[in-house]
């Protein structure tokens, strides 16, 4: 495989993981959390803690970067993966840990569910989640642009 192989493969990758990356935050901000938001205190913390035991995150932006140093695409690959780490900071200090509290809380139909919904600030989950939208949306454009660059440069 060449290096040029390499590189639009782990680009493509990267574009193809940031759009899911951006498409299931997306749905969170207008489903999930709305959706959830009018349900019981039981079936909010059940649904949620089944939902999160569920998600996976992908991670080929660093690759795409490092395959892609020194062409007309790595200055737009390095703006997303700089939009992308702080939609990573935002999961890690805020989400993750609220996601692992509600977790942690226990079977719901055993604990007190008002109190763990209560003690999972869904608000501050909510409007954080629409940060890590407004990072991942504008980094998934970026990468498209830098694939748009990258086939220039190799057409």
């Amino acid at each position: 495989m060449t290096s040029n192989s390499l590189g639009v493969i782990t680009l493509i990758g990267a574009a193809m993981t940031m759009g899911l990356t951006v498409g299931t935050i997306a749905l969170y901000a207008h489903t999930i959390m709305p959706g959830l938001r009018n349900t019981d205190d039981r079936t909010f913390v059940s649904a949620f803690q089944h939902i999160d035991r569920a998600i996976i995150n992908p991670w080929f932006m660093a690759a795409a970067a490092f395959a892609n140093r020194g062409t007309p695409a790595m200055g737009w690959i390095i703006a997303a993966l700089v939009l992308y780490l702080v939609a990573v900071v935002i999961t890690m200090a805020v989400n993750v840990p609220l996601n692992d509290a509600i977790k942690a809380a226990g079977d719901p139909s055993h604990i007190d569910v008002a109190l763990a919904r209560q003690n999972f600030h869904e608000s501050r989950w909510t409007a954080w989640n629409l940060v890590r939208l407004a990072t991942t949306a504008p980094a998934f454009g970026l990468l498209a642009w830098a694939l748009v660059l990258y086939g220039r440069a190799t057409a």
